[in-house]
Order: C-alpha cells, then sequence, then structure tokens
C-alpha cells in the first residue's frame, strides 16, 4: 500500500451472513482529490462508506486513511474525517447556527471559538446570510451546505460524502458541486464521494466502479470512456435476436443484446450507422450513434446495463 495515499483500501471485503457485500476492493486516493465510487444500488457503496466512516467493523483486508489503521486507530481516524450522510442529519426544528453550534460543542468548541468556527464554516459554504433561519424553512440544497458546513467545525483533512446530492435538483446539485470542488481547490480537502450518477461520477478526478461488490474499472472518467475505443452504436428492431446473427455476418461483430437492443462499439460509427441502414431497411426500427458514456464502461465490462441484474 502506498504510505503516501490519503486513502489506502487493499483486499477488502465484507459479508452480511451469505450475501458478499464487497469482494476484494483495492483503490487509493490521493491528497487533494476528489474521488468517486460509483455503482448501482445493492453494489456495495454504502457498505464502503460505512467501513471508510469507521461505522462498520468486522471487515477483511486492510484500510488506511492517512495512515491510521482503520481497526486499530479509529479516534485518530475519526478526527480527520467530515463525514455526510445519505439520510439528513440536521435538525430541522432548529436554525442554521444553532445545528452548527450543537455540532461544535461535541467537539469540545466553545464561547467565541465557537462562535468564530460557526461564522467561518457558514462563509465558506456560502450561507452566511441564513445563519438565523430555521433549517425546515431552507431548499433542499441550501440544507445539503449546512450538512457541509457542520463537518467543517472539525477541520476534516477528508470529507466522506454518501449520495450527497440524492433528492437535489439539478440546480442545487450543480452548487453543491461547485462548493465540493472549492474546498478541495482552496482549503485542501480530500473529498471521497458515492454516487450512482453518472453525472457527477464525471465531475470526479478518478472514480472507481462497483459491481456486485467488485471493482470492474478505475481511472479518471476520460480514461474509463477512452477504452471503449471508438463510438456506441445502438439498433433496435421487432426481431433483435434474428438480427443480432446477420449483423455480425455482415460487418464481423458480434453485438450485444442488452434488453433487446443490439449493441456495437466501433471507431467508424458513422459508417456503420450507414452501412446498417442499406442493408436491414425493413429489419431496424431505430439506430442511434453515440459517444462513449461511463454507463457504456459499465457495460462493457459487467455484460449488463446499469440498473438491471445481470
Amino acid at each position: 500500500m502506498n504510505s503516501s495515499a490519503c486513502v489506502s483500501v487493499n483486499k477488502l471485503a465484507f459479508s452480511y451472513q451469505s450475501h458478499k457485500a464487497l469482494e476484494g476492493v483495492d483503490f487509493e486516493v490521493a491528497r487533494g482529490e476528489v474521488f468517486g465510487v460509483l455503482g448501482p444500488n445493492g453494489g456495495g457503496k454504502t457498505t464502503l462508506f460505512r467501513i471508510l466512516a469507521t461505522l462498520l467493523s468486522g471487515y477483511q483486508g486492510e484500510a488506511r486513511i492517512l495512515g491510521f489503521d482503520l481497526r486499530e486507530q479509529k479516534q485518530s481516524v475519526r478526527s480527520q474525517l467530515g463525514v455526510v450522510f445519505q439520510s439528513p442529519s440536521v435538525d430541522p426544528k432548529l436554525s442554521v447556527a444553532e445545528n452548527l453550534r450543537l455540532h461544535g460543542s461535541l467537539y469540545g468548541r466553545s464561547g467565541s471559538n465557537l462562535e468564530r468556527a460557526v461564522d467561518g464554516a457558514l462563509s465558506r459554504l456560502g450561507i452566511d446570510d441564513r445563519k438565523n433561519a430555521w433549517v425546515e424553512t431552507l431548499s433542499g440544497g441550501l440544507k445539503r451546505r449546512v450538512e457541509l458546513a457542520k463537518c467543517l467545525l472539525s477541520n476534516p483533512k477528508i470529507l466522506i460524502l454518501d449520495e450527497p446530492s440524492t433528492g437535489l435538483d439539478p440546480g442545487a446539485r450543480l452548487g453543491l458541486w461547485e462548493h465540493i470542488r472549492t474546498l478541495r481547490d482552496n482549503d485542501g480537502v480530500t473529498v471521497l464521494v458515492t454516487t450512482h450518477l453518472m453525472a457527477e461520477a464525471e465531475r470526479c478526478d478518478r472514480l472507481i466502479i462497483l459491481d456486485h461488490g467488485r471493482v470492474v474499472s478505475a481511472g479518471t472518467p476520460a480514461e474509463l470512456r477512452s477504452r471503449i475505443g471508438g463510438d456506441v452504436v445502438t439498433v433496435r428492431s421487432a426481431n433483435p435476436e434474428e438480427l443480432a446473427p446477420r449483423i455480425e455476418r455482415e460487418v464481423g461483430q458480434a453485438p450485444i443484446n442488452l434488453d433487446g437492443a443490439l449493441r456495437l462499439e466501433r471507431s467508424d460509427g458513422p459508417m456503420l450507422v450507414k452501412q446498417l441502414i442499406e442493408t436491414f431497411p425493413d429489419e431496424i426500427e431505430e439506430v442511434s450513434l453515440a459517444k462513449p458514456t461511463l454507463e457504456d464502461v459499465f457495460i462493457r465490462e459487467t455484460g449488463h446495463r446499469f440498473w438491471s441484474a445481470p
């Protein structure tokens, strides 16, 4: 394991009785980067989040945060972490400032020291003008920023966020990510995010893709997409099972049948579309051409769609 890595995970495995939630997971997070864990529900993201947040023990393998072992040095790890859960952890009946004061007091802050910390955290998240507003009156995006502000009171070196934009509209999601990048760029905070949203994963510096507890791919978003090696052509037909072998004979490549849609990866996508339409004008109902996405990477590595069982 790399001793200079901010987060190091080696051969991590965990089972709930007979169900294997994680199997041999390996990755490292560099200091000062936004690292994503992308996967469908049931892929192992929440289990990994709970282990890294020191909330779940009984795992196999090794996990370290800033060099501290998660098994033996939990308190040292916790002192370095800020954690934002998928479910809200702010009290809607308290004001924004009251929520932060309550949280800050748990870290031993009080008096003017606490007030300075509260004001500083609110300013960093751009919500100092909402200091005295009741949390229940805030939008979903502002509530998420209050959650982040709470975490900053302990001056964490690492933020671990579990599905941070769940329930947010696109505008609020974009605003949240702007603040995440600001924390990385201006404060040097390392951020680890779990998500099931492709657009959110695209905003990460690097990521791993999890499926059924296994890492199926890793790299920057651009690196992962480049592994497709061309365009993605999708063909829909009334009889895909009959059309598939005919396409293979015509173009020399067997299409993948995904839920009745025939999919091919080709460097000559536009020419292939023209060839297919000219050769099978009556059999093809619809054909599309697209540049590779992270879902295409997932399909290539697993053989099934992001939201369907294999």
